[in-house]
């Protein structure tokens, strides 16, 4: 009887540091914002689909942009800070100046806007909220899954330059060193597959890539389709201005969908980045089952980047809610 009593303490207190645990962490959720905002979704929406009417850059332009900003000082929107004559913010690192299209800024500010537009919504929507949002709706607009975002992010109060170092993976990693990237955010090998399908509605500059496309001799990738090679000798010509950008995904680049990985399946992933994800046979079954399955693949990367969205969330006297996004309070 005594050791069944010691053992339900016991129970009970791991029930009780779990759920101090649980209590403890940033709580995110759906309607966050209905008793001050509730058209918050709506407002959202219809400025991401003006923008995304303009140019379809938007979707791959604002996934990106979100990535970046999650993986850096978490989702705080600490990437849209501008740089100040005393700071050099995110935005201006060169990861970011090389990797980060305007439209995606021009997508979140315009969303914010439109809710600062709007009285009671004056100031009571985070822009890290705003940025998940406008991810969603411009992924739907480019014919991607639906989903749930989960609300109640704060701003973060700072964005510098240093911080970016590290946090951001280069078209050079192996899927080791990816792979550990992905795990210091809490995401897994299969997360970091499905989450790289933001490339199929992406752009990359000829200096991040060109080199696959050699004619023989060093420096060209034999993991390169051959014509894809040839198109892009063409794309990216010597000598050309290494700022040119071309469709990662080259046969629906307009169309957030599981091409992307049947394109990996047939050698053309335009970064090295992308296609090792198809050479290594460690990530290899889980490209051929997102490439067999759209289903599979809209539930694969909701999953994701439902994940992506929780990583350093601010609350409390962590963060505030900006009164301009690109300028801390």
């Amino acid at each position: 009887m005594a050791a069944g009593g010691g053992a339900r303490v016991a129970a009970a207190a791991a029930l009780l540091a779990l759920s101090s645990v649980s209590l403890a962490q940033p709580q995110l959720r759906r309607n966050y914002y209905a008793g001050v905002c509730p058209d918050v979704e709506s407002i959202v929406r219809a400025a991401v689909a003006n923008k995304y009417r303009e140019t379809f850059i938007t979707a791959g332009a604002t996934v990106h942009l979100f990535f970046h900003d999650c993986f850096v000082e978490g989702c705080d929107a600490s990437v849209l800070v501008a740089s100040t004559p005393n700071n050099t913010a995110e935005k201006d690192h060169p990861a970011n100046l090389v990797g980060l299209a305007g439209d995606g800024f021009d997508t979140v500010l315009r969303a914010r806007a439109a809710l600062d537009a709007v009285p009671r919504c004056r100031g009571k929507v985070s822009c890290a909220d705003v940025l998940a949002l406008a991810t969603r709706d411009a992924i739907a607009l480019a014919g991607g899954p639906a989903y749930a975002v989960e609300l109640g992010r704060l701003d973060g109060l700072r964005s510098t330059a240093a911080s970016v170092d590290g946090k951001l993976a280069p078209p050079s990693f192996d899927l080791d060193q990816l792979t550990a990237l992905f795990a210091r955010n809490g995401l897994s090998r299969d997360d970091m597959v499905a989450l790289s399908a933001g490339h199929t509605v992406g752009f990359a500059h000829c200096a991040s890539f060109a080199g696959r496309a050699a004619r023989g001799g060093a420096g060209g990738d034999p993991a390169m389709n051959r014509s894809l090679a040839a198109r892009v000798r063409e794309w990216c010509p010597d000598g050309v201005d290494p700022r040119v950008a071309v469709t990662m995904d080259v046969v629906t680049p307009r169309v957030f969908d599981n091409q992307y990985f049947r394109n990996l399946q047939s050698g053309m992933g335009l970064l090295a980045s992308d296609q090792l994800l198809y050479t290594d046979p460690r990530s290899r079954p889980t490209v051929d089952a997102l490439a067999r399955s759209a289903d599979a693949f809209d539930r694969a990367f909701v999953a994701a980047i439902t994940k992506m969205g929780r990583i350093g969330v601010k609350t409390g006297a962590q963060g505030n809610i900006r009164r301009n996004c690109a300028v801390l309070n």
